[in-house]
Order: C-alpha cells, then sequence, then structure tokens
C-alpha cells in the first residue's frame, strides 16, 4: 500500500507536491485523471487521496463517491473550486477537508501530517476483548495473545480499520498481497476461513467478519 495517492491534471503542481512529500518520507504516486486515479487506488490502495475536483473526463467528486463505497480511506480535496456548493458537495460526499488553491505548501503538508497524526499513530485497535497492537504486532484475545501469520494479522487490521464497510475482495486481496503477487484471490477465502476460526465464537455463524455476496466482507 503507498502513503499518499494525488490525482491532479496540472502535472508540474503534482510533481512539485510529489517531491515535497517524498522529502517527508511518505510514498507518492500521482496521476492526472479519475480513471487512472481510481486504477491505482484498485491495485494499491493509499492511506490518503489528495484528490483534485476538475480534471479531464470524470472530475473528482467520481472518485470520492467510489472511495467511500469501498472504504474510509482520509480523502484531501485540494480545488479551484471555491463557491461554497463546491465545499458542501465534497464534505457532504465524505472527503476529510478541502483546501482551496494556490494553497501553501506548509500548510498543506501540516494538514497531510495531522491526517497521519489522527488516523495511523494509534498503535491499538480494540473490540471487545479483541486487542490489536500494531506496533508489537500482536493481538490479544481476552488474556491469551493469539497466533497469527503476517498476512493473517494485515488482514484483520485493515477490516477492523474499515469496520461496518464492505471491502471487495479485489480491494483486500491486492491491498494485502498485492497486484503482482503470484497468489490466486482464492487465498483470501482461505485466509477469512481462519481468522474466523481464531475469533468467532462459531465461525460457521460469524458475528463478526460477515460475508458480502457477489462483493466482498466486512468487520461488525
Amino acid at each position: 500500500m503507498i502513503d499518499i495517492l494525488i490525482v491532479e491534471d496540472n502535472k508540474e503542481l503534482a510533481d512539485v507536491l510529489c517531491d515535497f512529500l517524498r522529502a517527508e518520507q511518505y510514498t507518492v504516486s500521482a496521476c492526472q485523471t479519475a480513471e487512472k486515479g481510481l486504477a491505482l487506488y484498485e491495485k494499491y490502495g493509499a492511506r490518503l487521496v489528495v484528490l483534485d475536483i476538475m480534471l479531464p473526463g470524470k472530475d473528482g467528486f467520481y472518485v470520492l463517491e467510489k472511495v467511500r463505497e469501498k472504504s474510509n480511506t482520509p480523502v484531501l480535496i485540494v480545488s479551484a473550486k471555491t463557491a461554497k456548493d463546491d465545499k458542501l458537495t465534497g464534505l457532504d460526499l465524505g472527503a476529510d477537508d478541502y483546501i482551496e488553491k494556490p494553497y501553501d505548501i506548509d500548510i498543506m503538508l501540516a494538514k497531510i501530517r495531522g491526517i497521519f497524526k489522527r488516523r495511523y499513530s494509534l498503535d491499538e485497535l480494540v473490540d471487545g476483548s479483541l486487542r490489536i497492537n500494531k506496533s508489537s504486532r500482536t493481538i490479544i484475545k481476552g488474556d491469551m495473545e493469539m497466533e497469527m501469520t503476517e498476512k493473517e494479522f494485515e488482514l484483520l487490521t485493515l477490516l477492523i480499520e474499515n469496520r461496518g464497510r464492505t471491502l471487495s475482495k479485489e480491494y483486500l486481496f491486492n491491498t494485502i498481497w498485492g497486484s503482482d503477487s503470484e497468489s490466486e484471490q482464492q487465498t483470501l477465502t482461505v485466509h477469512i476461513k481462519r481468522l474466523r476460526e481464531k475469533i468467532e465464537e462459531d465461525p460457521k455463524k460469524p458475528q463478526k467478519i460477515l460475508t458480502v455476496w457477489g462483493v466482498g466482507y466486512k468487520y461488525l
């Protein structure tokens, strides 16, 4: 998974922002169309999407809607559209913030750092008796530490971080295994089965990791 995906049709502006972000040690990918942005997001995933609204073809609002259908990935809109209605539309569709162009690069970097700090700095995820420590990469259920493979840990963490949202099989597979993996999507089904056996009271009647038929899975 990359840190930041930039969808911006002004290549010069995108290149400058990429340089600043990489200097801050973020991994960054940039593209100039909605279609390419969504393809990159499906393939690699992202911890943050920096999104322009005025794009050739489909606009940024279309990208935002598609991202929100599958995850709660933070989205930062950066646009020259400054009308109140445009801002309200972006925020109502689920954007985390809306920055007007032209922007001060220091303000932009501060906002991005703030998003990462709020969303990703918490080391521990808690769900009832289940505790996941992302620093030590351990999972505790009750008083017992559970044995988890690396992929099981990453998959369960991703599901819990997106609690209540349906994540497609393609998104889960590409995020955890990578689109260039030699594994097949069937391995996702196997890992879901193993996780249910470890965390569900009755793995045959799961209450936490639910199958959304024809789409993927969600964690409740």
